[in-house]
């Protein structure tokens, strides 16, 4: 055969493997504008846009691939299905002067997860690595019994060596220690770190291990949850992980500013973050631990009693919870709406629900990163600006540093923090956790840091943003198609 004739030959295959692909994003692939972006993705790429579907785009949610099932026995899964309603039931009851307004959205994390309201607890709101790591460290210092971390970034620096010490410690005294690590994100420690871990008796697993960093499917769905669970007292859960960039030095450095959000929970509220984590754990160490009552026995904290919920998915989820949440409690909103956000591609769901409040009377402000670590992430985020702006929803660019924090403050009554970003990847392919605050004493103080955080922050001007020059408009444009991708 000459060259012309393997030319035609080639473009055959490719056509007939390309109408095969395009069947089978249309096919398989949920979200129409997901479905539209793959589809210009692999026709307007040739071979590299195929191999980016194939790497990133396989829907393993219908796979099943992720198991959350921890109780075999249906007949006493029911049962406990029951207790948990009838709990969440009388805590509403309880809680009627907290929860009123917002009892949808307890019924919605409950009626969707399972997850069941929880009262008792005592909350503690901690502002970036500075007032996080002390409390962790004295925390789990003082277990007893075991210890449970998850988290997508730990890296192999002070603050994680610090952490990694304690752990020996206690492995060695005979406390029970249990660590899933994102084996993407926390790649620094996949050596000697966790060999040290083990040699000591501590169980480390990655959540999925990335044979091929570059090449791995897996990187596309990643264990973005921060954990830690100490004694049935305890929990940690938020936006900060594991590491130093994380801790801002007390004297001006050139270091980056970080600015997050993590909350200290102790008190029944720990309750479905253990059963998150055994889940995880089941799933990531291969093992089958058992959720027996040693670690599911937290009692109320006198003199504390603070009404809280978790809210979680991920891929093995049948429902986008966290987003569904979201979207209920901006719906719910009658006076006000906080949203701080570092990577801020909503789609269309949540970008008609800030809408529908600003035009509907409700002050929504939107606090987003000025300066940032994706340029391509940016310009989608900016993409959905005008239509914000022309509703009346405000927008802030942070300037100080970098704004990690993911938290949602609701009429000054309830508050969200945790893990989950405001984009499809948050939504759909991390596993993410939130925790659902329903007091005014953490909402307003999460408020007032909110309303701080804007003094560093530039507000957009909506007829100076519209000046912005077509070039720069038609690239956001661009990533806005590729947004679902991000």
């Amino acid at each position: 055969m000459n060259s012309v004739d393997w030319l035609l030959l080639w473009n055959i295959v490719y056509f007939t493997v390309l109408v095969a692909v395009c069947l089978r994003i249309i096919y398989d692939t949920g979200s129409t504008s997901k479905t539209l972006a793959y589809l210009l993705l692999a026709i307007f790429v040739p071979v590299a846009g195929i191999l980016i579907y194939f790497s990133f785009g396989i829907n393993y949610k219908k796979r099943k691939i992720y198991t959350k099932k921890l109780i075999e026995d249906e007949i006493f899964l029911q049962e406990l299905e029951e207790r948990v309603h009838t709990y969440s039931e009388e805590m509403l009851v309880a809680h009627d002067g907290t929860v009123q307004g917002f009892q949808e959205l307890v019924k919605l994390l409950l009626n969707d997860g399972l997850s069941p309201l929880t009262g008792g607890n005592w909350v503690k709101l901690l502002v970036n690595g500075e007032e996080k790591f002390p409390e962790v460290l004295q925390a789990l210092s003082g277990a007893q019994h075991y210890i449970h971390l998850e988290y997508y970034i730990l890296e192999n620096d002070t603050i994680g060596n610090q952490i990694k010490d304690i752990l020996v410690q206690k492995a060695r005294a005979g406390v029970e220690v249990r660590f899933i690590y994102d084996d993407y994100g926390s790649r620094s420690i996949r050596g000697n770190y966790v060999k040290e871990l083990r040699a000591a008796g501590v169980e480390a697993f990655p959540f999925h291990k990335v044979h091929f960093l570059l090449l791995a499917n897996r990187l596309n769905y990643r264990n973005h949850r921060k954990i830690i669970l100490i004694d049935t007292k305890t929990a940690f859960v938020g936006g900060i992980n594991v590491a130093d960039r994380y801790i801002n030095p007390p004297t001006e450095t050139k270091r980056l500013y970080w600015r997050d959000t993590h909350l200290r929970i102790d008190g029944p509220g720990l309750y479905y973050l253990q059963y998150l984590f055994f889940c995880d754990w089941n799933f990531a160490s291969g093992k089958l631990l058992h959720p027996n009552r040693k670690y599911f026995v937290a009692k109320p904290v006198p003199n504390a009693n603070t009404p809280v919920q978790i809210a979680a998915s991920g891929p093995d989820s049948p429902m986008p919870t966290i987003l569904f949440s979201m979207l209920q409690g901006i719906y719910l909103a009658q006076e006000e709406v906080l949203i701080t956000s570092p990577y801020f591609i909503p789609g269309e769901s949540i970008l008609q629900a800030l809408t529908v409040a600003a035009l509907g009377g409700v002050q929504v402000k939107l606090l987003v990163p000025g300066i940032s670590d994706s340029a391509l992430v940016n310009a989608a985020a900016w993409s959905y600006y005008d239509d914000m702006l022309n509703a009346g929803v405000e927008i802030y660019l942070y300037q100080k540093g970098f704004i990690h924090s993911k938290t949602m403050v609701i009429d000054g009554a309830v508050s969200m923090v945790g893990t989950a970003n405001m984009d499809n990847r948050s939504f759909e392919l991390n596993f993410e956790v939130n925790a659902v605050v329903y007091e005014a004493a953490i909402a307003q103080q999460l408020r007032d840091l909110f309303y701080q955080d804007l003094r560093h922050a530039d507000k957009i001007d909506l007829e100076k943003w519209r000046q912005r020059s077509h070039v720069k408009q038609f690239f956001e444009k661009l990533a806005r198609l590729l947004s679902p991708l991000l």
